[in-house]
């Protein structure tokens, strides 16, 4: 018979195959019965990182630290000095960071002549707040940790260093030179040369910095290279923000749910890594998302979350003021946040909202400042899609200028290189530039054509402002009404909620808590609705009329509200009862919304609900097959003669 393994041997094991659940349970295990050596520690340290168990990282590795420190193996303390350096700077404990990352220093302050001493170097690089002194000293600091992962043979090592040449001449301003130094880290990345932590770092890195100039082409590649890497190591990210750099790269290709999808994990997880500024990124990235929903309320939630988060949510929170119609508090704040910004990423996001505005605010010079210092950026990056959101701009200062053919010129150009992106949402913005070009040289049938195609695609993406905009401009011109035409016949399950008895809990908790619970209330279920891939179509008074393409996704959905609801109640002591109801009909898509009788019948299903209960039609639950428990009866429904057929869900 063979040995059994111990618990430490099935760990080890069960880290090699990437099991970190099975790992942590059994080193948890294994250190309860005695105390892990240095070793164990680290396995523990590295098996609660990967699952998503922060503060059991944390003191599993300063355990190990001491440990080696004790075993007189200052090199494997150095590499654990370092990562508590890095993760205490992740959540900002700066202090913390910095007393770790002068520990490290001080173990290897005469053995420098090792891969230990680079992985400093790297750390110290990372964590600087002023930086080299100019772009030679950094680059010379990047080649010094690649040779030294050379010469001991380190491809972690050399990795990072040749990141972190490209971070310093991206930086520089040699964008060609940097993102190919980004392209050789990457490579060896994807091609499994790498252990799993640096193989993290190198793809958020490249991804991050292809994000910055706007190369969504090359960050698009590498996102998908990033998440065949996350799913064969099991894991989700890392953490978190890969998830978020995936979600604006979702968001561009125009699948705006699943994107919102992808941020809410990451904000759900940053946050219980502390990774406050990171997490500020995903919360803006759900604004910019609900923007183009035209959702603005939620929208200005979401950036307030960033802002709260130490972001700076612009130019979002400007053009979510602009959308409401305070132009005034728009230009306001575009001004001071250009005045505040010296770094060119940052600048070049800022200066397309600050045409717009400037423009809207019929300033046609300050319009004109920052179109021509977005071109001296776009010339700079060199990224086509740098180069289409600075012909956008100053399409429209042409447009001012009254110059159409020269707009019309530019976007031509503009639209071409959307499309090659495969970008659908700045297609439609640029084919509205585009037709008000057109109708200043008085070719209205043109217009129409550009106006008929962002409408199309506005209504497909779900960006009901837009395409709202779109068809009042058709309407001008054509008296045809907005949505007329439109109609396809699909079979949904449409799924209504609804609060009840809230008059009680208003008056337990107050207004103001009141008005926090309702704005928790919008989140949680978005971020549900979004996660189980449910389309809101609308928001109206206390709850959400949602659409699935499957009756089995609407009803886990409708099970994870009320799960979250009860979670809730017992951590606060209490929550807000939701009523859900839900049916799967055949209705007519007219836009952005739906028509016919079915949608009635699930409004009216959920109006019969009682508060914490979901009650589906038996079509529902016939199309859904769901394993809950399921009470059955009968009910009668406002205006629909006959007895309906319902189930109650059971859910808890």
């Amino acid at each position: 018979m063979g040995k059994t393994a111990t618990p430490l041997e099935a760990a080890r094991a069960a880290l090699e195959r990437h099991a970190w659940a099975d790992a942590f349970a059994l080193l948890k295990e294994a250190d309860g019965e005695s105390a892990l050596d240095a070793d164990g520690l680290e396995m523990l340290a590295d098996a609660a990182w990967w699952m998503g168990q922060p503060a059991d990282s944390l003191a599993a590795r300063e355990r190990a630290f001491a440990a080696f420190v004790t075993a007189g193996n200052t090199r494997r303390a150095t590499l654990h000095a370092i990562r508590l350096a890095q993760d205490n700077a992740g959540k900002r404990a700066f202090a913390v960071a910095g007393a770790w990352l002068g520990r490290a220093e001080k173990l290897v302050e005469h053995d420098q002549d090792s891969v230990e001493f680079g992985y400093v170097l790297f750390a110290r690089a990372l964590m600087s707040t002023s930086g080299p002194a100019g772009l030679d000293e950094a680059v010379a600091a990047a080649r010094a940790i690649v040779q030294l992962g050379e010469r001991f043979g380190d491809r972690d090592l050399q990795a990072m260093g040749t990141m972190a040449e490209g971070y310093a001449l991206l930086t520089g301003g040699d964008v060609k030179g940097g993102l190919a130094r980004f392209d050789v880290a990457t490579l060896a990345a994807a091609a499994g040369e790498l252990s799993i932590w640096p193989t993290g770092w190198v793809y958020c890195g490249t991804i991050g910095a292809c994000r910055q100039i706007a190369d969504y082409r090359r960050a698009s590649e590498w996102t998908e290279a990033t998440t065949r890497w996350c799913e064969r190591q099991s894991i989700t990210g890392f953490p978190g923000i890969c998830r978020v750099y995936r979600a604006e790269i979702v968001a561009l290709r125009g699948a705006w749910a699943q994107a919102e999808q992808e941020a809410r994990r990451a904000c759900e997880e940053l946050q219980r890594f502390q990774l406050s500024e990171a997490a500020a990124l995903g919360f803006y990235e759900i604004g910019e998302i609900r923007m183009r929903v035209g959702d603005l309320p939620a929208a200005t939630d979401a950036f307030r979350r960033a802002h709260e988060l130490g972001m700076v949510p612009e130019p979002g929170m400007s053009l979510a003021r602009l959308a409401e119609g305070d132009a005034q508090s728009a230009g306001a704040s575009l001004h001071r946040a250009l005045a505040n910004e010296n770094e060119r990423f940052a600048r070049a996001r800022l200066l397309p909202a600050e045409v717009e505005v400037a423009l809207i605010l019929s300033d046609r010079e300050r319009a004109r400042i920052a179109s021509t210092e977005l071109d001296s950026i776009a010339k700079l990056f060199g990224t086509p899609a740098m180069e289409a959101i600075a012909g956008a701009a100053r399409a429209r200062v042409q447009l001012a200028d009254a110059d159409p053919i020269a707009a019309e010129t530019t976007l031509r150009s503009t639209i071409r290189t959307w499309i090659e992106l495969d970008v659908p949402y700045e297609v439609a913005r640029a084919r509205i530039l585009l037709a008000e070009a057109y109708r200043a040289q008085q070719d209205a049938a043109a217009a129409t054509l550009e106006l008929q195609a962002a409408l199309s695609t506005f209504e497909r993406l779900g960006a009901r402002r837009d395409a709202r905009h779109a068809g009042e401009l058709l309407g001008a011109d054509m008296s045809v009404p907005f949505g007329e035409g439109s109609s396809d016949t699909v079979e949904r399950t449409f799924l209504f909620t609804d609060i009840v008895r809230s008059t009680k809990l208003v008056d337990a908790i107050g207004d103001q808590a009141w008005k926090e619970l309702i704005r928790w209330h919008d989140q949680t279920l978005r971020a549900l609705i979004a996660e189980h891939r449910g389309e809101e179509i609308r928001h109206q008074g206390d709850g959400f009329f949602v659409s699935f393409a499957t009756a089995a996704e609407a009803v886990e959905c409708a099970v994870a509200i009320q799960r979250r609801m009860t979670e809730q109640r017992r951590l606060q002591g209490f929550a807000l009862e939701i009523r859900i109801g839900m049916h799967t009909a055949v209705a007519h898509r007219r836009g952005l919304d739906y028509a016919g009788i079915g949608v009635h019948e699930a409004a009216r299903i959920g109006g019969v609900a009682e508060g914490g209960e979901i009650l589906a039609s038996a079509a529902t639950l016939a199309a859904a097959k769901t394993a809950y428990p399921v009470e059955r009866r009968s009910v009668t429904l406002k205006d629909i003669s006959d007895p309906v057929e319902v189930g109650s869900v059971g859910w808890r």
